[in-house]
């Protein structure tokens, strides 16, 4: 296994999983870790069919919010972050994604700099292919202006932590919210 292959595999089993569904995500992430060392996007939008991404999720535990932007190719209300470069550890693409989408340095106080939670989604659209999403939490505070980079996002807004689900976003976002909820809890 490639020292960059590795060091992704080290993250994912270190992710303890909220459901049956993140365990069998992780689960399939590892083997497939132990498989391949192709597993970073060389090509757009789908070179491997599969790779990595990591989501910078930015949140105020005070006001109980967090901040999703309008993301343009999508049309869905996303975190910010992007896909791993080749060889890049995961956190420092969610340092990366935060300087680029947000403008801000990462602040990764809320729950730490490993990622919260794991998630692997088949997109849709003319080249569907699968990411493998690490979901890493930053700290914001919802009176701060954000200048969301506007090739990818058409403005954001702050949505309460405690709905049980966001309209139009990741497919996994509801269940994200209960683990984030847990994980501010305690």
């Amino acid at each position: 296994m490639h020292p960059a292959t590795a060091v992704v595999a080290d993250i994912v089993a270190a992710i303890t999983p909220l459901d049956a569904l993140e365990q069998q995500h992780i689960r399939e992430t590892l083997s497939w870790l132990a498989g391949t060392d192709d597993i970073f996007r060389r090509e757009p939008p789908a070179t491997p069919p599969q790779h990595l991404v990591s989501y910078v999720v930015v949140v105020d535990p005070d006001a109980r919010a967090l901040l999703l932007g309008a993301h343009r190719k999508s049309g869905l209300h996303l975190p910010m972050g992007g896909h791993v470069d080749p060889g890049e550890n995961p956190l420092h693409t969610a340092r990366r994604e935060a300087a680029e989408e947000l403008g801000a340095d990462a602040d990764f106080t809320v729950v730490g700099d490993r990622p919260l939670f794991l998630t692997s989604t088949r997109t849709v659209g003319t080249h569907p292919h699968r990411d493998v999403s690490l979901w890493y939490v930053i700290r914001g505070h919802h009176d701060h202006p954000f200048e969301l980079d506007p090739r990818e996002f058409a403005g954001g807004r702050w949505w309460e932590i405690d709905r049980d689900a966001i309209p139009d976003s990741d497919p996994h976002m509801s269940r994200f919210l209960t683990k984030l909820r847990t994980a501010l809890a305690s």
